[in-house]
This record gives structure tokens, C-alpha cells and sequence, in this order.
């Protein structure tokens, strides 16, 4: 309806507390409340959902079609679709992205690209949010 897609579910949760070391692979959705030491890759076909919330922590790479961060991620991120940076979100790597919001007070130490599409069609976008919103 009005044009967005229907997200997945999320299927996994890693719990406040909760400390994975080693390469993460998920499928629909993925929360993280915990820690995880390795990379956070969604894997298969279709459309996938990572959330990082506000005490969460990932050390590797993250790659998913929809990234909501809102904790620390120190690693690239790589966001086929929507990269939503909430107010909390430290990202100390280098981001691509499809399409980005960025709240204000979220950061990035690292370089942004947008993920190239048949030549830098005007489907990449870039989305300001603003405190009043």
C-alpha cells in the first residue's frame, strides 16, 4: 500500500547480554540487543532486516537490504535498499547504501557511497531527518 514494500518478520533476536563470535548469517529479520564479534551478512534471495538497537554492538561487516542502526558497528555497512541511521547510531567504517536517512546526531567515521546503479540512475537518494518530523 502507498508504494513501500512489506517488510519481513523479524525471526532472531540476540538479547541484551548476549555475546556471538564468529560470522553471522540471516535470512528475513535479525535484532540485535547484544554483541556480535564477526559479520552480520543476510543471506539468500528475497528481503532481509537488521536491526542494531541503541546498546547493541557489532565488530565486522554488515550487509543487509534494510539496516536500521540505532548502536555501534565498527566494520563497513553495506544496505541494498534502506539505510535508516537512527539518533545513537556510530558507524566507524565505510558505508554503501541504496537510499539513506540519517537522523541528527548519528555519525560516521568512514567514507559514503551510494551503491551504483545503471549509472548513478536517480533512484539513489539521500534522506535528512529532521528533529521536527
Amino acid at each position: 500500500m502507498f508504494g513501500k514494500k512489506k517488510q519481513p518478520p523479524i525471526r532472531t533476536l540476540i538479547g541484551e547480554g548476549t555475546r556471538i563470535e564468529g560470522r553471522l548469517a540471516f535470512s528475513d529479520g535479525l535484532r540485535i540487543d547484544g554483541e556480535v564479534a564477526g559479520d552480520v551478512i543476510a543471506s539468500g534471495e528475497g528481503s532481509s532486516m537488521l536491526v542494531i538497537s541503541e546498546k547493541a554492538r557489532v565488530t565486522g561487516k554488515v550487509k543487509a537490504g534494510h539496516v536500521i542502526i540505532n548502536g555501534t558497528v565498527e566494520g563497513p555497512v553495506e544496505s541494498d535498499d534502506l539505510l535508516e541511521l537512527q539518533p545513537k547510531a556510530r558507524i566507524f567504517g565505510d558505508v554503501r547504501y541504496h537510499s539513506l536517512e540519517m537522523h541528527q546526531g548519528a555519525t560516521i567515521e568512514g567514507e559514503v557511497h551510494p551503491l551504483k546503479t545503471d549509472a548513478l540512475s536517480s533512484s539513489n537518494s539521500l534522506k535528512l531527518a529532521t528533529s521536527n518530523a
